[in-house]
């Protein structure tokens, strides 16, 4: 099968599609026929060796850690899944693989993967799963949004920005989404009672908020004083600088920097399925690339100022 790898740390340039020995599922296993995977934070981070705690240094490295597609074939005691389902999922982001979901098949555990949303093309499902399951656990785990706080989405125009903005007005928030003003109409569409343009306005302009959801991981500090009483505040742009203000910020109790792990199960994704099949939750795709352009999809991803996900389409 074709696979996209990394064959050594560095820029976008060291992604190559390659041949590989197709997996075999195990006991407990399930072997998805991928039809589409997409770019996330997590990739480039691998990529660049940001992760080499975990990712090591043999090569090659898989690269894609979301997925869409159908099941083609079950381990023993797989009784939840039969060929031809579709599904989405995750590869485990701890673990070491040498073919993610960028690749024409991936083998993961049955209790990564669940049915795709129904409606949705699996290039759009794809588009979700790390984005939608960040979004969701930020806000219903993280902070527990509640109906008629108000929330600030910053970043609000990336693949977890968007998500994030349909998911707490969906949850009877009010949400201000902080992103660039020429995406005010895109994301008043989805949700957002106000929109401020990020280059334009300084973080003691704004607030206080309930809750904030960061997606950048810079300026923490800033954003924290932004919180009312009782406020809380999660991220998910960690950066060297964001995890020292992420442990400086402790003494602050309830009004700390929150952080979590996206690692979603599949009760998880069949949440994240319902929200997408009820219309809460739509995909946001800035562009779709072929299995062999993975790497101009991470360089898309890098230059910034996309909206929504860059999605990898395996199977055309």
């Amino acid at each position: 099968m074709k696979a996209v790898q990394i064959m050594s740390y560095g820029a976008a340039d060291v992604l190559r599609m390659n041949e590989v020995a197709r997996p075999v599922p195990g006991a407990g296993e399930v072997l998805v026929s991928v039809e589409a995977s997409s770019v996330n934070g997590h990739d480039v981070l691998v990529r660049e060796g940001g992760l080499k705690m975990v990712s090591g240094r043999r090569f090659p490295i898989g690269v894609g850690l979301d997925f869409a597609g159908v099941v083609a074939a079950t381990g023993a005691d797989v009784e939840s899944y039969r060929a031809g389902d579709r599904v989405w999922g995750m590869v485990h982001p701890r673990q070491r693989h040498t073919t993610g979901g960028a690749a024409e098949f991936v083998v993961v555990s049955a209790d990564r993967i669940a049915p795709a949303p129904a409606g949705s093309s699996l290039v759009e499902a794809a588009s979700l799963v790390v984005a939608g399951a960040t979004a969701l656990i930020a806000l219903r785990d993280s902070v527990r949004l509640a109906a008629g706080e108000r929330v600030l989405v910053r970043g609000a125009a990336g693949g977890v920005g968007t998500a994030a903005v349909q998911l707490a007005h969906a949850m009877g928030a009010h949400v201000t989404a902080l992103a660039r003003d020429r995406h005010t109409q895109l994301l008043t569409g989805l949700g957002a009672d106000e929109v401020l343009d990020y280059g334009s306005t300084a973080s003691e302009q704004v607030g206080p908020f309930d809750v904030i959801l960061d997606t950048v991981g810079s300026e923490l500090n800033c954003y924290r004083n932004r919180l009312a009483k009782g406020g809380r505040m999660t991220t998910v742009g960690l950066s060297a600088s964001a995890l020292a203000a992420i442990a400086a910020s402790s003494v602050y109790g309830s009004r700390r920097i929150r952080a979590f792990s996206a690692n979603p199960g599949t009760a998880l994704l069949r949440d994240l399925a319902d929200h997408v099949t009820s219309g809460a939750l739509r995909p946001v795709v800035d562009g779709v690339h072929p299995l062999a352009d993975t790497a101009a999809a991470h360089q898309a991803f890098e230059q910034g100022g996309v909206v929504g996900k860059q999605v990898i389409q395996v199977a055309a």
